[in-house]
């Protein structure tokens, strides 16, 4: 009797979470959004009871990556739980369409600024939906853009921002040296000369790039990455972020190293803020996302 009460309880309990979970999956949608001759693709998270008019965190990946990667995957549900709805993008990167990892066998012809304008796209998109409020999320190259974005092109609908584990420049030459095994000022001069020559489209062949070991760019989009406009980089964009601003620094970060003494001049307490997740690596796995997600969230209700 009391072994079949118990088997009844079971089963009721694993089928209300199973409810759970089902809920959790109908309430995602892909989205699709026309940006010039390209179609960008999406996630939409809606929290629980919760439409766009009660607004949105609008996610930006890191390098070459994509919106179901597991690290955006895993803020996406931290987010959700907390209440918070979440539109997770893929940022174009030349492609029509695109998802999953950028493939390096395809000749890359993005440039860094690409993301500025489509951010901008999303913007318009989730507003025409109602959102009247918007956070911007960004992670590793994600923050930097993000951050770039809401310095010189931010939305009248942008609540806050949020930057997590963001990537923050040093030398590129160093930096390219160290990751290739080829020194960088040869490339970027040919590219440069390919630029003045009216040919910034011509690709750079089997060379390092971002994430790819071996891959074909094109002279503007090498350029536009490794010959970068200052402006552009975390330093010079934090200061000019005039709406909220927290950066999530992962305390045990191998990829972004130092990044809490690099900002902490910048950091005021008020427009911006700084939290340390002590002993977490650059991609805040398991508890430690927890961690970052109750700081993201307290500060999102601020």
């Amino acid at each position: 009797m009391f072994d079949g009460l118990i088997g009844r309880a079971y089963l009721c309990t694993a089928a209300a979470v199973l409810g759970v979970a089902l809920a959790a999956v109908a309430a995602a949608a892909e989205v699709t959004l026309a940006h010039g001759a390209r179609t960008l693709r999406a996630t939409l998270d809606l929290a629980g009871g919760k439409s766009l008019a009660d607004g949105v965190v609008l996610m930006v990946h890191g390098t070459m990556g994509h919106r179901d990667m597991d690290v955006m995957r895993h803020f996406r549900r931290l987010l959700n739980e907390k209440g918070h709805s979440t539109l997770a993008i893929n940022l174009a990167l030349g492609l029509d369409r695109r998802d999953g990892m950028f493939d390096c066998a395809v000749p890359s012809t993005h440039r860094a600024a690409d993301a500025k304008a489509e951010l901008g796209a999303w913007f318009d998109w989730a507003a025409r939906q109602g959102a009247k409020s918007i956070a911007l999320l960004g992670f590793s190259r994600g923050g930097q853009q993000v951050a770039w974005y809401a310095a010189e092109q931010a939305h009248p609908n942008l609540s806050k921002v949020v930057l997590l584990a963001p990537i923050v420049s040093r030398d590129f030459s160093a930096g390219y040296a160290a990751r290739f095994g080829r020194p960088l000022d040869p490339l970027l001069e040919k590219a440069r000369a390919l630029a003045r020559d009216g040919q910034p489209r011509a690709l750079l062949k089997g060379v390092g790039f971002l994430n790819c070991d071996q891959t074909s760019v094109s002279a503007e989009s090498f350029l536009s990455y490794y010959d970068a406009a200052p402006a552009g980089e975390l330093g010079a964009t934090l200061p000019r972020i005039r709406v909220p601003a927290l950066v999530v620094v992962a305390g045990a970060d191998q990829i972004v190293q130092d990044l809490d003494k690099r900002i902490a001049p910048l950091v005021d307490g008020k427009r911006l803020r700084m939290t340390v997740i002590a002993g977490a690596d650059h991609f805040l796995r398991d508890l430690y996302g927890e961690d970052a997600a109750d700081a993201i969230d307290e500060f999102l209700r601020r």
